[in-house]
Order: C-alpha cells, then structure tokens, then sequence
C-alpha cells in the first residue's frame, strides 16, 4: 500500500506506558474510502495503536502522518479537527447527558476546525445522524445512562459522525453486542464507508472483522505479524491459530 497515497501513515512507531514498552515498531497504512482492520489477541497493543493515532498515548518515535500532515505529538482535540473522530472501547458517552446533548459536543467551538478535508462537507447534522439511527431519533430526551448497549453504540458512532470525519477510529464496536446487533453494526460500518468515511477497526469479533475489512494487520507483543486482504488472511492457517486462535 503506497505510503503517498495514503490517508493515514504509521511508520515505525514506539509507545510506552511508563517504562512498559507496548508498540514496538508498527507500521500500517490506509487509504480513503476504507476500512482497515487490526486483529490480535487481547493485550497485543491495538487499543494503544489506536490511542496513538489519535494522539491520547503519543509514542515517543516514529511518524504519524495524516492528510499529509505529521501529527504525532499534537493534542487529541487538533487531530480531532482535521478530520478524525474516535469511537472508544466501551462506548464512552456522557451518562448524565441526554441523547441530543451528546450527539452535540463535536459541534462544540473547541471540536470545530474552520477548515476541514473532504469528509468535512457537512453531511452529518443532528437531523441526518438521527434520520440514520432511528432508535436514537426515539430518544432524545433521554440521558445516555439509560439506554440499552446496542444503543449506547450508536450513540458513540452518531457523535463521532457529527464531526463530519475524514477517518472513524473504532475500537472494539461489536463489545458486548447480541449477535442480532452485531449483523446491525456490520451494515452500519459498511454504510459508513459507502458514504465516504475510511474506518480504522479494532475488533475481537474475526467475523465482523473480515466482513467489513479491505485490508487486515496481526499484532502480536506490539508488533505487525502479518497483513494482507481478508482473503489472503483467511488462507493462513499457521497465522490464524498461532496469533489469533482461530
């Protein structure tokens, strides 16, 4: 995957937490209009890749570069306004905030940018986002805190597509999902891309993973052990059990 033409650039990346050396040296790249996937087992280092990017964990060497501009070292809230927005694991909404109050904080002055990338159009208001997720248009008024899993999801990727992003990160979207709402999540990750988005993906769930992915990394100890197309993927035997237990 050509580094020039990429959207997003991790190049040899070393974070830590502390004294605990967790990436040690990754690489990837994505290219707008996809859904790059990160597989691995727990504690490999994709939740740190992730906090990386976004510039929560900043590592301490390598380049992180996106839309052309290097962004390690630049505080979460400046990478957000050239175009990325974060789902976190865990969903992370504001509990005592009601639906609309929530998907409203990307909207905020500091969250806005007065210039944005291609994703930056405006296609994402209040009235699209709730037009998009019809259970949260039933919801509005209620605080964040009381509504199911399934909807406290849409609620994370709602507000993150208020920001009108260039790239999505999603970390861990099926989590604690029924299965019904992870077949849900999967049209909604694919509508996403169809819509113009590119989605960097941390998932547990293999089958989520390699239905919606173009392209798939394997961290093991934070480092890539593989990468290649779903299908490339599901042709390695050796890679799967060794990495990923499948």
């Amino acid at each position: 995957m050509a580094r020039s033409k990429a959207l997003l650039s991790v190049d040899d990346i070393h974070t830590y937490y502390g004294e605990s050396y967790v990436l040690q040296g990754i690489s990837l790249h994505l290219l707008a209009g996809q859904i790059v996937a990160l597989l691995g087992r727990n504690g490999m280092g994709k939740t740190t890749l992730i906090r990386s990017v976004a510039g929560l964990t900043p590592p301490r060497r390598g380049t992180i570069i996106f839309k052309g501009q290097a962004i390690e070292g630049y505080a979460p809230y400046r990478i957000a306004q050239l175009g990325m927005a974060l789902v976190p694991q865990g969903r992370r909404i504001f509990s005592s905030l009601t639906v609309r109050e929530n998907l409203l904080v990307p909207t905020s002055a500091l969250a806005r940018s007065k210039t944005r990338g291609e994703g930056g159009a405006g296609r994402w208001n209040l009235s699209t986002v709730l037009k998009e997720f019809p259970r949260l248009a039933e919801r509005t008024r209620q605080v964040g805190g009381s509504l199911s899993g399934g909807e406290q999801q849409m609620l994370a990727i709602g507000r993150a597509l208020m920001a009108n992003p260039d790239l999505i990160l999603m970390d861990e979207p099926s989590e604690g999902l029924a299965p019904v709402l992870v077949n849900q999540m999967e049209e909604i990750m694919r509508g996403i891309r169809e819509q113009g988005h590119s989605i960097l993906l941390v998932e547990q769930n293999f089958g989520l993973a390699m239905a919606v992915a173009d392209y798939v990394y394997v961290i093991t100890s934070g480092r890539i052990v593989y990468h290649g197309t779903p299908d490339e993927l599901a042709g390695q035997a050796e890679i799967l059990d060794r990495h990923l237990g499948i």
